[in-house]
């Protein structure tokens, strides 16, 4: 298996082996206590009925934080865990994490105190935004909570700056200033954990769209979610790893509950060049009026907006609404009042939905988001004991998956014998620690791979040092941008088509690769990009139409992306001769 591959299997190939354990679900969380049991040398198998990662783990705020507000409900462990790991994947994936300066705007100098007081204790307060006295105190705690492996400098407050005065409402008399950390694409750190995974555990396996339908015994069914056809696996525990999902899992496991409880977080990526050149690098995090907190930040060339914090009760029939998109668009026009803001300026949304410990709070926001481990014992029906993760959040996903790694190595009467709190991740590992080290390492790319700089940098910040031998391979297929998402080659693309178990057609638009988000999905590139995957995973003219249609249904109605409706069995309303391959064509 080379550096390059991920070892993902489909559901047939599994049919009647024996595995210590099966983690249900593949976000964040279960990927995490698989990448930590297969680093003890336990042989794991990872499923989800979806693809890797589809669920909430792909729709964060993209946020790598320590959680400043949780302060104040007393929240003073999750604060350090969270701070400590966010320091920790500043080190151990800076290819995809990285510092994110933070700028908090303050009209007030007393405002808050008492709220926050009255939060601390438990009690629900009027809701009033805070002011400079309250927030300096934050983050001094913060400061002081995330001082061990600093990685980043402390707050300072200070008037606003000259340069400042014309972006924020006039009220603004202050601003404080802070550090925290951003992922650009968590979705292929979670591919990147599942191949270092694999690498140390060769026995482990990873399958999506793979369904668990039921437990007896020792014994697992899983059904395949493309054939429908079932399969049994036996296990010596099992982890319930479905955030949201997990009382739905665990009644299917025959485990207890109820545990769980969500809210759904929308967010929004505009396109809107004024605003991001003023944010200069940096994150808003401010009060709406309603006292919800809300974030802004540049995202790549664009800008992420985030977040509702909404109560659902079915996280499988969740989408962005236009109340929505309508809130954070007049939370923008609120603190940012020299702008102007639009549906126009919407390229895409998103929406996940956080798993929370279930609670009584009075509002979404007062629910803690730490996280805990619980065990349900074998029973009357099951031999065998479940291990379930309940909440979390994605900063700490290690942490949570350290805890999950001693219950579950407990269970199997095994000892820890490796640590992954300073191990690398995928491509962070042997990255260049500075610009000289960084030009030399491009310099090799370009040398090795014929490549110009501007692609081998492109490469770099996508794929950390894992960029060299995948330049030389792509290099050696014809690495030929496309004609229209000239950001990505059809090599790139094939690429992940054959080693990264993508299945559908919005695997790789939406997952894969930063197409979507990013708002670089038109009829135009999406039929180009069908083709491309067609001709790498052997599609027919009818598979690939029906694959065209649904992801472009998807990004429609899921993502407000503008694109041309296309029902399935008809023409596209787009020409097919765009195709990277011919196969559409014969259709």
């Amino acid at each position: 298996m080379s550096a390059w591959q991920l070892p993902f299997v489909r559901p047939a190939s599994l049919a009647g082996r024996h595995f210590s354990t099966v983690i249900v679900g593949a976000g964040i969380n279960g990927v995490g206590v698989f990448r930590d049991l297969s680093l003890q040398r336990v042989d794991c198998l990872i499923v989800d009925k979806g693809d890797f990662g589809a669920g909430a783990s792909s729709a964060p705020s993209r946020m790598i934080h320590g959680g400043l507000r949780y302060l104040e409900n007393g929240s003073f462990s999750l604060v350090a865990e969270a701070t400590r790991e966010r320091n920790l994947l500043l080190r151990n994936a800076p290819h995809l994490v990285r510092p994110l300066k933070t700028v908090v705007p303050l009209a007030s100098f007393f405002g808050g105190l008492m709220s926050s007081a009255l939060k601390f204790f438990g009690r629900t307060p009027p809701q009033r935004t805070r002011g400079l006295l309250a927030v300096a105190l934050g983050l001094r705690l913060y400061d002081l909570l995330g001082r061990r492996q600093r990685v980043m400098p402390g707050h300072r407050i200070s008037r606003v700056p000259l340069a400042d005065r014309g972006l924020f409402r006039a009220a603004i008399r202050w601003t404080a200033t802070f550090f925290d950390a951003w992922i650009s694409h968590p979705e292929w750190l979670i591919l990147e954990l599942i191949a270092d995974a694999c690498r140390d555990q060769p026995r482990s396996a990873a399958a999506n769209y793979c369904r668990v339908m039921g437990c007896a015994g020792n014994i697992l069914t899983l059904r395949d979610e493309i054939t429908g056809a079932l399969v049994r696996v036996t296990a010596d525990s099992v982890v319930n790893a479905t955030g949201a999902w997990l009382d739905r899992s665990a009644a299917v496991l025959g485990g207890a509950g109820p545990r769980v409880m969500g809210t759904k977080g929308s967010h929004l990526v505009l396109d809107h060049p004024a605003l991001r050149d003023a944010l200069d690098g940096r994150m808003a995090y401010f009060e709406a009026v309603d006292g919800r907190v809300c974030i802004v930040y540049p995202f790549l060339d664009r800008v992420l907006v985030g977040s509702t914090d909404i109560p659902v009760e079915d996280p499988d029939q969740i989408v962005t609404e236009p109340a929505e998109v309508d809130y954070l668009i007049d939370v923008l026009r609120e603190v940012f009042p020299n702008m102007a803001f639009g549906r126009g300026d919407v390229v895409y949304t998103y929406v996940g939905v956080r798993p929370l410990a279930r609670s009584e709070a009075d509002k979404p926001g007062q629910i803690s988001r730490d996280h805990s481990v619980v065990v349900d014992p074998p029973n009357a029906t099951r031999d065998i004991a479940i291990v379930g993760l309940v909440g979390g959040k994605w900063t700490t996903f290690r942490s949570l998956a350290e805890e999950a790694t001693d219950e579950v190595l407990q269970l199997l009467g095994r000892s820890r014998t490796a640590s992954t709190e300073l191990l690398p991740i995928g491509g962070g590992a042997e990255l260049p620690a500075d610009a000289p080290a960084a030009d030399r390492f491009v310099e090799k790319m370009t040398a090795a791979s014929g490549m110009d700089r501007t692609r081998a940098l492109t490469l770099l910040g996508r794929y950390g040092s894992k960029a060299l031998p995948l330049a030389q391979r792509l290099a050696a297929s014809g690495d030929v941008p496309l004609q229209h998402a000239p950001d990505y080659s059809a090599a790139e693309l094939s690429y992940l088509c054959l080693e990264t178990g993508v299945v559908h057609l919005d695997d790789l638009v939406i997952r894969r690769t930063l197409l979507a988000i990013r708002g670089l999905v038109t009829d135009a590139a999406l039929a180009e990009i069908a083709g491309v995957a067609a001709e790498a995973l052997g599609w027919d003219a009818i598979h690939a139409h029906n694959e065209l249609c649904a992801c472009a249904t998807a990004l429609r109605e899921r993502h407000n992306v503008r694109l041309h409706p296309v029902a399935a069995g008809e023409a596209p309303s787009f020409d097919a001769s765009l195709m990277a391959s011919s196969v559409l064509g014969q259709a």
